[in-house]
């Protein structure tokens, strides 16, 4: 199995490149949407409630797929292919919890969208954790911890490793603050977000050798017109309407990107492979720099103790 880099280097910053670099080695072919039946496939969408994720699940269901979706506020209409499960992943109980209870032996596919940005002063949930942390990487983490063994485990035999994709913004030089995961001794936002993105990435990389099971990728969708903005920017403020449309303009809809990324969650060639990551053209891109295996384990060494002590 193919996955990420192993070097024991000292890890370097580099210079940051908001949409990956592709990776000009390395070509993954996804069939067409017409070539397409997910009729005897089921997904699991957590933070398919609003934004990428939804579009991404509406996708799946469209061809076929059973989805069930995780969020806070269901907005479409369930179905006997479409299940909605309502949680409030700020909690890292919740999350724990959700991780440990979601039937999840006969899924195909796990997709993690959810997440936010930091906000401009420092919020905390009620169990000590920087919110952005806590929704948009530890949350991920503590529910990866309870699901990832069990993850299509109870499919036939002849069924090809389960998958989890995991959204974020790897490829792009991040490699967070491992001396202050929490913002605790120091505040600044998008210092903050980046941390929850390196978590993610290092997920990405780490994940077969950390949450055996499943087959792990990354996403990078760049910039695509959702909410994810509105709790830096101020909900429903000038500025917050405006950077929308600026995104709105030079990004493709959540709607494109899901008619371009479904395929890639079901394709053959990502059979036998693990930590690769993708941009929005569902291109192969490099990982960053610095995020090899000694300082992913302490990463997540340091990420799992502050997730322990959240969760009690």
């Amino acid at each position: 199995m193919n996955a990420g880099p192993t070097s024991s280097a000292a890890p370097k910053k580099p210079k940051a490149r908001l949409n990956g670099t592709v990776d000009r080695t390395t070509t993954i072919n996804a069939p067409s949407l017409e070539q397409l039946d997910l009729t005897s496939k089921r997904v699991l969408v957590v933070g398919g409630t609003g934004g990428l994720g939804r579009a991404v699940a509406q996708q799946a269901l469209d061809l076929g797929a059973e989805v069930t979706v995780v969020g806070r506020t269901f907005r479409d209409q369930a179905t006997d292919r479409l299940a909605f499960v309502q949680a409030d992943l700020s909690s890292m109980r919740e999350a724990v919890r959700l991780g440990k209870e979601l039937p999840t032996e006969t899924y195909d596919v796990a997709f993690f969208s959810l997440g936010i940005m930091a906000a401009k002063t420092r919020e905390e949930t009620a169990e000590g954790i920087e919110r952005d942390l806590a929704v948009s990487y530890l949350s991920r983490l503590a529910v990866l911890q309870g699901l990832s063994s069990r993850l299509g485990a109870a499919r036939p035999i002849s069924a090809r490793q389960p998958r989890v994709f995991i959204m974020g913004a790897p490829g792009a030089g991040n490699i967070g603050r491992l001396e202050d995961l929490n913002s605790e001794r120091g505040y600044k936002p998008m210092a903050a977000h980046m941390t929850t993105v390196a978590g993610n990435e290092i997920l990405v990389l780490a994940g077969h050798r950390r949450l055996p099971g499943p087959a792990y990728f990354g996403l990078n969708p760049g910039l695509i017109k959702t909410d994810i903005r509105s709790n830096f920017l101020g909900e429903g403020s000038l500025l917050h309407r405006l950077a929308e449309v600026a995104v709105g303009v030079a990004g493709p809809s959540p709607q494109t990107y899901a008619t371009r990324i479904v395929p890639l969650l079901f394709t053959d060639d990502l059979n036998g492979r693990t930590g690769l990551m993708f941009n929005n053209k569902a291109q192969v891109i490099l990982p960053s720099a610095g995020l090899d295996t000694a300082y992913s384990d302490r990463f997540l060494d340091a990420s799992e103790a502050l997730l322990r002590r959240a969760a009690g």
